[in-house]
């Protein structure tokens, strides 16, 4: 789907005076939150879109700071303000309980709603599954760029980041075979820039900094889960692959876990037909209710 295509029908909504964009697929069937990751948007869903909305009414937005969403700078950007933003356009849209798939900072921010479904607060969450992401700080290994934008240069790197920059760092985290095209790196150069995006990336990227400090608090929430929780994950992603899934077998479970080999950080982009297999085997398995 190209990227106009994706957006020609889009909604947004306002909070707190900025403008989020996001996509909608509704019918008689239950509701799945899709959520994306940094630096990209709603945009790497769009592979799977079709397949999922077989068996779910389809909700994905562009977080604040994301794609086609307002992209104040400077501010504040935090997991807990996504979270927020999330609830309230679910509140927005009348939907109380969903399902959820979540990948890289999405992850993170899925992990935040999953703490206060634990907590007894937020969406009331029927399942989820996580895609590659940094969901324990101590299995994630963060690009050379990522570490310089969090770094007190920051600001700096953000002002020199460039489409060749940007192209050459983003394409080292996909797999041997599914790298992506230079018209395909040109679009995702397109979704991040737009509005000056990639002069904020050292503002978002404070998420990492979020993720130690919360630790405790976001690996307790899968641990504490109980609803379904599934993992699928591309295991030759430098930044959160096998060393992620070993130690999610440590702490949190051995079971619903799908690997896919030579897959990089972005299964859905990478392999969307193989993902959606993936996913489906986790359906078939505990819900019953989505057919």
């Amino acid at each position: 789907m190209q990227l106009q295509e994706w957006y020609r029908e889009t909604d947004s909504f306002d909070w707190k005076g900025n403008q989020i964009i996001y996509k909608i697929h509704s019918n008689d069937k239950p509701w799945l939150l899709l959520i994306h990751g940094f630096p990209t948007s709603s945009y790497d869903w769009c592979k799977i879109w079709q397949p999922l909305s077989q068996r779910f009414s389809l909700i994905a937005l562009d977080m604040l700071g994301f794609g086609y969403s307002d992209k104040p700078n400077p501010f504040p950007y935090s997991i807990m303000q996504q979270a927020d933003l999330i609830e309230d356009l679910l509140q927005h849209l009348k939907i109380s309980d969903c399902h959820i798939i979540a990948h890289d900072y999405g992850d993170t921010v899925a992990q935040e709603l999953i703490t206060r479904y634990n907590e007894g607060k937020g969406i009331n969450l029927k399942s989820a599954c996580l895609l590659n992401g940094g969901i324990f700080p101590e299995s994630h290994h963060p690009l050379p760029i990522q570490k310089m934008l969090m770094s007190p240069i920051g600001f700096l790197l953000s002002k020199l980041l460039n489409q060749k920059k940007f192209e050459k760092s983003f394409s080292q985290i996909f797999g041997p075979d599914t790298m992506l095209t230079d018209e395909e790196l040109d679009v995702y150069w397109q979704i991040v820039s737009r509005n000056n995006g990639h002069r904020i990336a050292h503002l978002i990227i404070r998420y990492m900094k979020e993720r130690v400090k919360n630790r405790e608090r976001w690996v307790g929430a899968l641990q504490n889960f109980n609803q379904p929780l599934g993992l699928i994950n591309g295991l030759v992603d430098p930044i959160s692959g096998q060393v992620m899934v070993d130690r999610y077998k440590e702490i949190i479970s051995t079971e619903n876990i799908w690997t896919m080999d030579r897959i990089g950080h972005y299964p859905q982009v990478e392999d969307p037909e193989e993902l959606m297999k993936c996913y489906w085997k986790f359906l078939n398995r505990y819900l019953k209710d989505v057919k």
